[in-house]
């Protein structure tokens, strides 16, 4: 899966704007859709499966921290309104190879999951909002996603959580609001059903 290449350069304000943010995005050691260290800490208590999925038990999640703002369509939307949910988070860019060949498995399990309180929410990164939802209309994408241009959504995880490292980066929330589990890395859609079966069964 290549083919991450970084966005255009841009002039002006958003070139400011993007550059100020440049510091905290280099914390989360992240490279244009490449993969970056799992863990955060030793108070992590994640079991990393060979699927490349970490999970942590139910008792030792961490809470996830306040995520809302506007849409790649203009919308607002707050990550409390699916309280009850398990919340599927993707991050993503249009940029992104790989974020491009799982695109379509995220769009068929979050279709094929919603009955099953599954919702998914995506944070766009790194990009601009014409081509964001120029990529959601082409891959037929059934739930919104976060535009956050500048990481700053990203830099809200907590240290020691399961927090996203990479582009494509996925984390599921179980149903009390929890970080449940993460996947640094695109996800096949076999990898995507595992990830998200042991927190259906939950109650």
């Amino acid at each position: 899966m290549s083919g991450c290449r970084a966005p255009r350069r841009l002039t002006g304000r958003r070139r400011l704007a993007l550059l100020a943010a440049g510091t905290a995005l280099a914390s989360l050691t992240l490279s244009a859709c490449g993969e970056g260290t799992s863990g955060g800490s030793s108070q992590t208590r994640f079991v990393q499966g060979k699927n490349g999925i970490a999970r942590v038990d139910a008792a030792d999640r961490q809470k996830v921290p306040d995520i809302s703002g506007e849409t790649t369509t203009g919308k607002q939307l707050d990550l409390s309104a699916y309280k009850g949910k398990i919340v599927v988070l993707n991050v993503w860019g249009s940029w992104c190879g790989p974020c491009i060949a799982e695109a379509p498995n995220f769009a068929k399990v979050a279709k094929d999951t919603e009955k099953q309180g599954v919702q998914f929410v995506g944070i766009n990164t790194r990009d601009n909002k014409t081509q964001a939802t120029s990529f959601e209309d082409q891959h037929k994408m059934p739930y919104p996603s976060l535009f956050d241009p500048t990481g700053k959504l990203m830099l809200r995880f907590p240290k020691g959580s399961l927090n996203p490292q990479s582009i494509p980066s996925t984390i599921a929330i179980d149903r009390h609001g929890k970080i449940a589990a993460r996947s640094l890395g695109p996800l096949a859609e076999d990898d995507l059903r595992a990830m998200l079966k042991p927190l259906i069964a939950e109650k």
